[in-house]
């Protein structure tokens, strides 16, 4: 594998940590990724290998860092046709389909979001060293909608502090078996990994799970059913669907959380990533993305109306 050597003098007078140093002077890298190839001894100071991130560099010394090429993924790129709402040489915004996986899993090796997207973008930067797409959040295999995926380390970095920050407002559809005890709330509930079902979440105690609020308002009331729209301000995995039977008003076809048979016949569950609000990397002005909720869930409120 060919790599870049880059060399850095440290002239400030007082003394700095080795991986901050790197970081500054590489912004386009991530800090975990420049720890890694200081540990890895792809680091010299003075000409002396060092693989301890945190060594005070002092004025004088001379930092080398040998950078790998960015290699190739794994991955076979598969050629899936993907609805791409936008897209510009940092990230792809994409109305994911339901039944597509979004990430590799166990079980999941082929077909998946990171598949198609190896195969239909040509200009992947790559992340972490590796040519593939950055996955910043992801949507449930059977959730249709909106998801942004990066291009180049910097994007990634960008859109992670997006979200971690909550500066990403995210608006959902979903239909709900029932009614919400009012037409509009806030909901409140812890959320960590079930202990009797590993492959699960459950809403917990505030001290045993991590704090999770959903904001939700009615939009159109059936006999049995409530289509809703759901603003979640935080981003725990399962959160709407948890939130929602915990307010004993399960998503319709959701046969984890809810009814084990489908209130109304339904091969996924009825919840929609519909809108995005998001600021992309070197913008300052917010921009909106949506999707229409698809066909199969269009079919379901005529059938309801």
């Amino acid at each position: 594998m060919s790599s870049n050597r880059l060399a850095f003098k440290f002239i400030d007078e007082a003394s700095e940590r080795l991986d901050k140093f790197l970081a500054l002077k590489l912004p386009d890298f991530s800090r975990s990724r420049l720890q890694a190839l200081i540990k890895d001894g792809s680091v010299m100071v003075n000409q002396q290998v060092i693989t301890k991130t945190g060594f005070d560099v002092e004025k004088g010394n001379v930092v080398e860092i040998l950078v790998p090429e960015t290699v190739g993924s794994e991955l076979v790129p598969e050629k899936i046709d993907l609805d791409v709402i936008f897209e510009n040489s940092d990230l792809a915004v994409i109305n994911k389909p339901a039944g597509m996986v979004v990430h590799p899993a166990a079980g999941h090796d082929t077909g998946t979001l990171v598949h198609a997207a190896l195969a239909r973008f040509t200009d992947l930067q790559g992340i972490g060293g590796e040519l593939r797409p950055g996955v910043v959040h992801r949507l449930d295999k059977d959730t249709s909608g909106l998801i942004v995926i990066a291009k180049n380390e910097t994007a990634h970095r960008w859109l992670q502090e997006q979200f971690k920050s909550r500066k990403v407002e995210k608006i959902y559809i979903a239909l709900v078996d029932g009614k919400p005890p009012t037409p509009t709330g806030r909901i409140e509930a812890a959320i960590a990994r079930d202990p009797s079902h590993r492959k699960k979440m459950a809403v917990v105690s505030e001290m045993k799970g991590r704090a999770s609020i959903t904001e939700y308002r009615t939009l159109e009331s059936f006999r049995e059913h409530t289509l809703i729209e759901a603003h979640p301000e935080t981003g725990r995995t399962h959160q709407i669907r948890l939130h929602l039977a915990f307010l004993k008003c399960p998503i319709t076809g959701d046969t984890v959380y809810g009814r084990s048979h489908p209130s109304v016949e339904m091969k996924r569950h009825f919840l929609h990533a519909a809108k995005l609000k998001i600021t992309l990397p070197g913008e300052k002005t917010p921009r909106i993305f949506e999707a229409q909720l698809p066909a199969e869930l269009l079919a379901v409120l005529d059938y309801l109306r």
